[in-house]
């Protein structure tokens, strides 16, 4: 415990939209020798599993934070299949949320007009949901958790604004 102190205080702070001061890998190789192996392994699925297939039971933070991303992905889906005039049930997955909060974060990022500021809209979202997970927690496994998925989200938003806009614009046109 004392080792996260040392770590947590040295790694640069982040903020929603910025360019990330450290990668993701470069944090999960500043993690090794100062946090358990066993913890290692769940801030690495914590990056890079999906959401649905994390053991979420280890750790009482990532399973708020799957429980969240997974009810968020729902309400999407229903949205979407609503649209379509489709069942949604066989694209749910479990658990499903009826957080009301969720839905409605959904629903108006759904009926957003830019593709682009929906997608920032639900990014900024998950982040507000980090930093509430992230409350009291100050130097321990649920800070790295809730930084290295910060870092997620930082790390896809930084290949969206590096993205060659130009050449996408053209192959969209062209298909």
């Amino acid at each position: 415990m004392a080792y996260y102190i040392y770590l947590i205080s040295s790694l640069p702070m982040l903020n929603f939209l910025s360019k990330p001061a450290i990668g993701l890998e470069e944090f999960l190789q500043k993690c090794k020798g100062l946090v358990p192996e066993k913890e290692i392994g769940l801030l690495h699925s914590a990056c890079y599993e999906q959401p649905d297939l994390l053991n979420i039971s280890l750790n009482e933070t990532l399973e708020k934070w799957v429980n969240f991303e997974t009810g968020l992905r729902n309400a999407l889906v229903k949205a979407r299949a609503r649209r379509k005039k489709t069942d949604p049930q066989k694209f749910i997955r479990l658990p499903d949320s009826q957080d009301a909060h969720i839905s409605h974060v959904a629903m108006a990022s759904y009926r957003m007009q830019s593709l682009f500021e929906a997608e920032k809209s639900l990014d900024q979202e998950r982040w507000n949901y980090l930093e509430y997970l992230s409350t009291n927690h100050f130097f321990d496994l649920d800070f790295l958790l809730t930084y290295a998925l910060k870092l997620k989200i930082l790390k896809r938003w930084d290949r969206i604004q590096k993205a060659d806009k130009e050449s996408l614009f053209n192959q969209t046109l062209l298909t």
